[in-house]
């Protein structure tokens, strides 16, 4: 059995950008048993990373014995914090044409027709809205043979289904597309990039510990311990260090964790990473309060370069909103920050322009490029004070901050608004089904 050699881990990454014209690019061969004859065949191993997505792992075995072949793709990327779930309005076949990153983790639904792919069940893949109904077809056929020979009704009702996933491509009535992955790693193409696609849905969820259990991130006894207490007052006067891995090259971090009461607003956990190897640093913020009572909805009317250096806590249940550029972020995309404003800009500008996956190679068309250019130059634009823009920070859980520099008096260019939530929005925060009287009986 061959492995990577010592020359390629002293020579760099072990992940080499795909291209066409490296020459060095080769894959590792492996001995390894066929799982059709059970004589030996050989796997190839091609460590590879894509340009603006993540690593992947491309295998391919062939057997000499029985002509056996079979080729897979898996995501070598790491998981993310939380779990992604893309709930997509199929309206049009335009639709059908939406690139799909599925990770073998992801959950496939159709509500309309009671329709699931469990995870773990498929191979991961970068496909379309109808590659995946493809795919689907493809395996409720593969045993049918089998099946109309030793139960013929069973065999029959399959290929019923078989009909209505097909039908679904002609787009006669509306469906519903939902992908959802504990990992992080699926993505859904929003083609209106980086305005808000009305017919595409983003939600990030916490893990359970089934799901962490299935992604490997814990050992199956965990699932009977219970979490240890903190104790908050000790925590107010110190800064708590744990150790972790940098999310960029994953090399050994510590991790900061501090309580701060931020003036004139509550008390927030700031949490913050600094890799020494690759100078990578990230913050994160989290509310160490209660869901508020009311929403609040701030507006901020920038009318001076000075309003860049503004603070700003953004919890995760927020989203972001500049009308004069016809752009909205949903909750979460950006996770919970403390920053200042010049810094929530330039982070909505790298995850719409720098991080978006489908903006190179056959994805990235010329009007999509334009597009996400033109925006990051807008963006530039009201970081450095040369266009007025209103900024507005909505979250319903009431949890997010922007400072107002004449404190205690109220600021001009700044309006906060409470509002009663709706139910779609305490369903969206879980507060519907949250029992906080009488819950011991």
């Amino acid at each position: 059995m061959s492995v990577i050699s010592e020359e390629n881990v002293r020579g760099g990454s072990l992940f080499k950008d795909i291209s066409a014209d490296n020459e060095d690019l080769e894959p590792t061969e492996i001995e390894s048993m066929c799982m059709n004859c059970f004589q030996n065949g050989t796997t190839r191993l091609l460590l590879t990373k894509i340009p603006f997505f993540k690593e992947i792992i491309i295998s391919s075995f062939s057997c000499q014995n029985c002509s056996w072949s079979d080729t897979e793709i898996q995501s070598a990327g790491r998981i993310q914090k939380q779990g992604v779930c893309y709930t997509l309005k199929v309206k049009t076949k335009q639709d059908l044409n939406r690139e799909v990153v599925k990770a073998d983790s992801a959950t496939t639904r159709i509500p309309e027709l009671e329709f699931e792919i469990p995870p773990f069940t498929q191979k991961g893949a970068l496909s379309t809205v109808e590659g995946l109904l493809d795919r689907a077809v493809a395996g409720l056929e593969q045993d049918q043979p089998v099946r109309r020979a030793t139960d013929p009704q069973v065999a029959e009702k399959i290929d019923e289904f078989i009909q209505k996933l097909r039908k679904l491509k002609e787009v006669e009535n509306e469906f519903t597309l939902v992908i959802e992955d504990p990992s992080g790693n699926s993505f859904v193409e929003n083609p209106f990039a980086p305005q808000k696609d009305e017919a595409l849905n983003l939600s990030w969820f916490k893990r359970t510990v089934q799901q962490d259990i299935q992604l490997g991130l814990r050992a199956d006894d965990d699932l009977d311990e219970e979490p240890a207490g903190n104790n908050i007052e000790a925590m107010r006067n110190e800064v708590l260090v744990f150790d972790t891995n940098c999310p960029e090259c994953n090399a050994p971090a510590s991790t900061n964790m501090k309580l701060v009461q931020i003036p004139h607003f509550k008390e927030v956990i700031i949490m913050a990473t600094n890799c020494d190897s690759c100078g990578h640093r990230t913050n994160e913020v989290k509310s160490g309060g209660a869901t508020e009572d009311l929403g609040t909805k701030i507006t901020l009317h920038i009318t001076d370069p000075s309003d860049m250096t503004r603070d700003v806590l953004k919890s995760e249940t927020c989203s972001v909103a500049i009308p004069e550029l016809e752009f909205e972020l949903g909750m979460a995309a950006v996770g919970g920050k403390f920053t200042t404003l010049e810094g929530l800009l330039k982070d909505i500008k790298d995850l719409i322009v720098a991080k978006n996956p489908f903006i190179c190679g056959d994805s990235g068309t010329t009007d999509r490029l334009q597009k996400l250019n033109e925006f990051g130059e807008k963006i530039d634009k009201v970081v450095a004070g040369e266009m007025n823009v209103h900024v507005i920070l909505d979250d319903p859980a009431g949890n997010s901050y922007l400072q107002n520099v004449y404190a205690p008096e109220p600021d001009p260019e700044m309006t906060i608004e409470k509002y009663t939530r709706s139910f779609e929005q305490n369903e969206e925060l879980g507060l519907n089904d949250m029992k906080t009287e009488g819950y011991e009986e």
